[in-house]
């Protein structure tokens, strides 16, 4: 099947989530989206209060051989079942959610640029960065909001994994990308960018 694969990357709380959910808005049944946070690797053997504590910000958290296998097989035309992580309880759930192959495979995560192999299978690669301080914010609000985290959870997080995990994994794939851009909510990239997406559906990529 002959399809676009479109990579967005980017820092906690830089605004991937808001520039995915506008392009899935745009191109509505031609799109599908996947989550790399939903290929974190399962720890069934390690309790709860562990598992808090694990470093998911590391690309070894990470089941990427299973995403690679997953996007392989959306291009050839075939349908996946892909994972359900459950941030509820730091794990892997045992449900899986299909995917069907779409003109347009969106794949979304912090550390979606950092493995060679998974950026070789991108069309286009996307980088979202925003201010620490805004970055941070946002991510308590959504941890608290969405994933039922305590503050005092989520700032030892934060200081132990999540930020030095930042500097040392994710913000070096920058210089990966082939857009950079300063916010989700940023017009004029996304007119570009859905401008070259019909480009490449017209030219058949």
């Amino acid at each position: 099947m002959d399809c676009i694969i479109i990579g967005i990357a980017g820092g906690t709380g830089s605004g991937k989530s808001t520039f995915t959910n506008r392009l899935r808005d745009r191109f509505g049944d031609n799109i599908t989206v996947i989550y790399h946070d939903n290929y974190y690797k399962r720890h069934d053997d390690i309790p709860f209060e562990e598992r808090k504590k694990l470093n998911y910000d590391h690309p070894d958290a990470l089941e990427t051989d299973l995403l690679i296998e997953h996007i392989k097989r959306l291009r050839n035309g075939e349908s996946v079942e892909c994972p359900v992580y459950d941030y509820t309880v730091h794990n892997r759930s045992d449900k899986t959610v299909r995917i069907d192959p779409r003109k347009i495979i969106l794949i979304e995560g912090i550390l979606l640029l950092a493995d060679p192999r998974l950026r070789s299978l991108l069309d286009i690669k996307i980088y979202v960065e925003a201010d620490a301080d805004e970055r941070i914010l946002r991510r308590i609000l959504r941890d608290v909001k969405e994933r039922g985290r305590d503050i005092d959870n989520i700032v030892e997080q934060y200081l132990t994994t999540v930020k030095p995990m930042h500097y040392l994994y994710v913000e070096p794939t920058r210089a990966t990308a082939d857009i950079v851009i300063n916010s989700g909510m940023n017009d004029v990239a996304f007119d570009i960018v859905q401008s070259k997406i019909r480009l490449m559906l017209e030219e058949g990529k």
